[in-house]
């Protein structure tokens, strides 16, 4: 057992170089500090990388008909109504929906036309794409099985298209039709122009557009999975439904999966990286703990053989300092703790849309645990050598 004395000597070492204590203890307060907040970081970044891939569309699996440029377009391969209808049937599929090919279009507006693009989209496009809708409603089905002459609009055409005005109910000339607008939306997330949706896109129910162009064949077939282990048994399934219906036909059938794989692996490969950096800190820090504690028992070497003469046994010497060695690795890492959860909390109202910057408490625990370990082994090798020297020695040390 280590008796108060031990312990009042070691407080009473430190108390006395407090400059030199505070120098060795930032070494630890920065490592400790650096393991938590990596892992908050990374868990922060790999819920905001997989929430935005996710946002495009929860278990989304998606297929077109690739059409070669140096060939015909065979209007028998061309993904239809019926092929949706089959995927619906199909085991593991919570929703299918489907959009039409974008057909070029203008909107005039104050005397200036714009391109737009006009996209016809079944009723449950709204359930598996979540687009955010910022005023009105989504096309339901009263307005798919009247044809009905009404729309959505992104969010930038009704700003240039109703600038002083609110679009809801406004009527809107899309080339040679006019449209009753009935919502206003957006993307969750950005896709940079790479699906149907471009920056000044009308949404309109897909049998009104297949009405207006004459055309029955679906641009992009979507399917929405129950759960995220059907989704790839739903890809296979979706190629061998297209291939089987079409023979002739090329398509492309994809999911969000892979992406989702290869978001996860950076994530996992970039806080190993920098949790390899924090512990890197931690072993420098206790490099210099090590240094620290053979300066000072080289400067207390005579304290040390008045103790050992006046009864002190070796286990006391040995023991005070490693006390000294943990209280300043565990002071350290508490103190890099409290800074790390301190720091989350001052730069969230810095954050974009109140983005939640969560704490790993066990990387709390690991790092508490990994900076006394480092203080306590690089504090042993002093210590043993502080209750090794013998006391006449020790006596006649200037």
């Amino acid at each position: 057992m280590v008796n108060w004395e031990t312990w009042h000597v070691a407080l009473e070492a430190l108390w006395a170089n407090k400059l030199r204590a505070f120098l060795t203890t930032l070494g630890v307060i920065i490592g400790s500090a650096c393991i938590v907040l990596v892992v908050t970081v990374a868990v922060t970044g790999r819920r905001v990388v997989i929430g935005q891939i996710e946002a495009v569309g929860s278990n989304l699996v998606y297929a077109h008909y690739e059409v070669n440029p140096q060939e015909a377009v065979v209007f028998g391969d061309q993904i239809t109504l019926a092929d949706m209808n089959a995927m619906q049937a199909s085991a593991g599929v919570r929703a299918v929906a489907a959009s039409t090919a974008s057909i070029p279009s203008s909107v005039v507006s104050n005397g200036s036309e714009y391109r737009a693009t006009l996209v016809g989209v079944t009723e449950s496009f709204q359930t598996i794409r979540n687009r955010v809708i910022l005023q009105g409603r989504f096309l339901d089905s009263a307005d798919m099985r009247a044809r009905g002459k009404v729309c959505l609009i992104t969010e930038e055409l009704a700003r240039i298209a109703f600038p002083n005005a609110d679009p809801v109910g406004a009527r809107l000339r899309v080339g040679e039709l006019s449209f009753t607008v009935v919502g206003v939306f957006r993307e969750r997330v950005a896709t940079f122009g790479l699906s149907e949706i471009q920056r000044y896109t009308v949404l309109v129910p897909f049998p009104l557009m297949r009405y207006y162009s004459g055309d029955e064949s679906i641009g992009v077939l979507y399917a929405q999975a129950d759960s995220p282990e059907y989704v790839i048994p739903l890809t296979r399934q979706m190629e061998t439904s297209l291939r089987s219906r079409h023979p002739g036909g090329t398509y492309i059938v994809e999911n969000l999966g892979g992406v989702l794989s290869a978001a996860r692996t950076i994530s996992t490969a970039l806080t190993i990286v920098l949790l390899l950096v924090g512990g890197i800190v931690l072993l420098v820090s206790g490099i210099g703990i090590m240094n620290i504690m053979l300066v000072t028992v080289t400067e207390r070497t005579r304290e040390i053989g008045v103790r050992k003469a006046i009864g002190a046994r070796r286990s006391e010497i040995l023991y005070q300092f490693l006390i000294e060695a943990g209280l300043i690795s565990g002071v350290g890492s508490l103190l890099g703790i409290l800074i790390a959860l301190v720091i989350p909390v001052l730069i969230r109202p810095l954050l974009p849309d109140n983005l939640q910057v969560p704490v790993s408490w066990p990387s709390v625990v690991v790092a508490f645990l990994v900076a006394c370990s480092v203080g306590l082994f690089f504090g042993y090798l002093p210590a043993s050598k502080a209750s090794r020297l013998p006391p006449t020695e020790s006596l006649r040390y200037e």
